[in-house]
């Protein structure tokens, strides 16, 4: 090779190593401007700390910590919390707020209706029973057609009783009576009281001047016949027990409370029965005791309430549902679809001024119709969501937004 081609060669190679070495440079200088312009939109952001989304209360201070669930933290931007002086709450944008169909309600002072729906059977009024006894020593002479289970009305006859004791009685009030003693008359009326004989009974013996040892035994109540052991010839002694009879006028419907609903209920309560054997009809009742005594095997307390049966169509053994009345007057209440129940606490999702939302701790109470009554932690007028905010409660969460406590606070 001539001197003037070696030169050419150098010459060539030459421009070949500054072209690879310009080229390599640009790229280098390429690759140095793109990562400083996002090292600065980097730093542009401030980072308050590190977290892990899933715990969001544990805050670290740097970006290599796990979290106590093991898992890789993610920085939190300044810009992305909420002001200082503004309330803590998730915002939403109004198109996406629109698309989760949130509906905002006031919570109202109202009237909660029952929803305490209970079953039961129909049973005597045990305070309205009637013992028919025999007041002297003596002997059935006579029994009516009656039989246990019969319906009577008050005065009816039960047994005709002969009762010798009576009649020697009334002999001696006559022989006194004829002596003209005003004193001793008296005194011998008085043991015919005594012996159980009625006004009319004793002012017909001084009228007709006759002993009358037989007597009718009636009824005084009307009701039904629950026992009867007076059958003709029975030989009687004092205060034997002829007739037991329940009056029908009222009857007792027992209803089966759960222990738990125990609470809603009150003595004086208004309730109202509905019976399978007349439908469409609804009775009318009051609540006259709740039972000390709970059923252990179903865990219910034990309702009586009063209903009138004038016509005498309900019947013991009758089964019947039971609404309970209200009882409790006004309530401030919220839908019961915007109650939040997470086992531990009960929370409803506030609708702040601000366009913001945040949970807030309440206390719950009654519930019917829809309603549920709110005992703390809110005041009439303010708004909560009643659609959407289970979406709201776990975005609340995930960004460590506390509940406000139920004594208000921040």
């Amino acid at each position: 090779m001539t001197w003037h081609a070696k030169q050419a060669a150098r010459w060539g190679a030459s421009v070949l190593a500054i072209a690879l070495v310009a080229g390599g440079g640009g790229y280098w200088i390429g690759q140095r401007g793109l990562t400083t312009a996002a090292g600065s939109a980097q730093a542009a952001r401030k980072i308050l700390y590190w977290y892990d989304p899933m715990v969001p209360a544990e805050h670290y201070d740097n970006p290599n910590s796990l979290s106590s669930m093991g898992m890789k933290t993610v920085p939190k931007y300044a810009d992305e919390a909420p002001a200082v002086n503004s309330a803590p709450g998730v915002s939403i944008d109004p198109a996406a707020r629109q698309n989760l169909g949130l509906r905002v309600v006031a919570a109202e002072i109202g009237s909660l209706p029952s929803s305490l729906t209970v079953t039961g059977t129909i049973d005597f009024n045990q305070r309205n029973v009637a013992i028919v006894q025999a007041r002297s020593g003596g002997f059935v002479t006579r029994a009516y057609d009656r039989a246990p289970g019969d319906v009577v009305g008050a005065g009816a006859p039960i047994a005709d009783i002969q009762l010798p004791e009576w009649g020697g009685a009334q002999g001696e009030f006559l022989s006194v009576k004829r002596l003209g003693s005003p004193e001793l008359t008296a005194a011998a009326r008085q043991r015919l009281r005594l012996l159980g004989m009625s006004e009319g009974l004793i002012a017909e013996v001084e009228r007709t001047g006759r002993t009358s040892g037989t007597i009718t035994i009636t009824s005084p109540i009307g009701g039904v016949i629950q026992t009867l052991d007076a059958r003709a010839g029975v030989t009687l002694a004092q205060g034997q027990t002829l007739a037991q009879v329940t009056g029908i006028g009222t009857v007792w419907l027992n209803a089966a409370v759960p222990e738990v609903q125990a609470g809603a209920v009150r003595i004086g309560q208004s309730a109202s029965v509905t019976l399978a054997a007349f439908p469409g009809e609804t009775f009318a009742g009051r609540v006259i005791a709740i039972l000390p005594t709970a059923q252990a095997e179903s865990r219910t307390l034990t309702v009586r309430i009063e209903l009138a049966n004038a016509q005498g169509r309900l019947r013991p053994g009758m089964f019947g549902n039971v609404m309970l009345g209200d009882g409790g007057g006004q309530a401030l209440l919220v839908p019961s679809e915007a109650v939040i129940r997470t086992g531990a606490r009960t929370l409803v999702m506030l609708a702040l001024a601000d366009g913001r939302y945040r949970p807030a701790e309440v206390r719950t109470g009654r519930e019917g119709g829809g309603k549920t009554e709110i005992v703390a932690g809110l005041i009439p007028g303010e708004q909560v969501v009643a659609s959407g905010q289970f979406l709201l409660d776990s975005e609340a969460s995930l960004t460590g937004i506390p509940a406000r406590p139920i004594g208000g606070g921040k």
